[in-house]
């Protein structure tokens, strides 16, 4: 298939190695909108160049180039390429992630200009998300924030570590929402058929992690595993991670209180710590705030009020 093809833009950036060097192109064609194919590869002279999903033939090659440090800048303009369509299975996943990126950016993006202009400028949310990282539960599809509404952070069993805890992506999301951008919200959300929360009542022995990156982290949740079996020894093992699932939000709330610039501002009423609880087999929600005592001492039992559930 032929097609008059036009270069907009060429990149190549050779590295220690020169198997290594990456150059990369920006072709836009009668066929439709710019496209860019980056690869890795020793020669660039070379007269048949393979990218994305075509082969293409260079019947007039013009390069301009010019050094800066280490990485050479080439640009070049061409014509007379010659096209040929190959399957590429794996470029489906982006061709459809474009399509949606491109409704976005006309039904969300432009149709709100104005709103997505202040945000340019600063942002101001409201809350502070901590969830999950599994991929069925994502907080703006079940809630429906917007760009702006909610800082958010996501990480294995959406746990909360303690203040005396080593430096984690957690913590220092926390000291930026409450510090910097002064959130009045922190809402930590637990799910059902959680794989932390079931890794951490599978373990055995808390101490020994055997070299797991999974056991050192959901280790923080220990005390909501012990809480757990004294609640719940009864209860079928699956049962037990239900009522786990829940139980690690609460100790994720009483953590939050560790921190002493989040207890200084919930004590002065200026911060709320929520915790919620979302079953994606069922699509209920469950909403509940924590009913802070005034300090660490008093608060050694989790007290909670405003307590809904929706859609049950």
């Amino acid at each position: 298939m032929a097609a008059t093809t036009q270069i907009l833009s060429f990149s190549y950036a050779p590295l220690a190695h020169p198997s290594n060097s990456q150059a990369c192109f920006l072709l836009q064609t009668q066929l439709g909108t710019p496209k860019v194919f980056c690869w890795k590869s020793a020669r660039i002279d070379q007269t048949h160049l393979r990218f994305g999903g075509f082969v293409a033939k260079n019947s007039s090659l013009r390069l301009g180039s010019a050094r800066d440090s280490k990485q050479l800048t080439q640009e070049f303009t061409a014509n007379g390429f010659e096209l040929r369509d190959e399957n590429d299975n794996s470029s489906d996943l982006f061709e459809e992630l474009e399509v949606r990126f491109l409704r976005f950016k006309k039904h969300q993006f432009l149709a709100n200009s104005a709103r997505f202009q202040q945000l340019a400028e600063a942002q101001a949310p409201k809350f502070m998300v901590i969830a999950c990282a599994d991929s069925r539960v994502c907080p703006s599809s079940i809630l429906g924030f917007q760009p702006g509404e909610a800082f958010t952070i996501r990480n294995i069993a959406n746990l909360v570590p303690p203040f005396e805890n080593d430096p984690s992506e957690t913590s220092a999301g926390l000291e930026f929402a409450v510090n910097s951008l002064e959130v009045g919200n922190i809402f930590i959300i637990g799910h059902s058929c959680c794989g932390g929360i079931r890794a951490l009542m599978s373990m055995q022995d808390e101490a020994d992690s055997s070299g797991s990156f999974i056991r050192d982290w959901v280790v923080i949740g220990k005390t909501a595993k012990l809480r757990t079996k004294a609640a719940a020894a009864n209860l079928s093992f699956d049962q037990q991670c239900k009522y786990c699932e829940k139980e690690s939000v609460n100790r994720s709330l009483l953590n939050l209180l560790t921190y002493p610039w989040i207890e200084e501002r919930v004590s002065k009423g200026i911060l709320c710590l929520h915790g919620g609880y979302y079953d994606f087999v069922k699509c209920t929600f469950e909403k509940w705030t924590l009913d802070y005592k005034g300090s660490m001492e008093v608060q050694s039992k989790l007290a909670i009020k405003n307590y809904e559930s929706w859609g049950a």
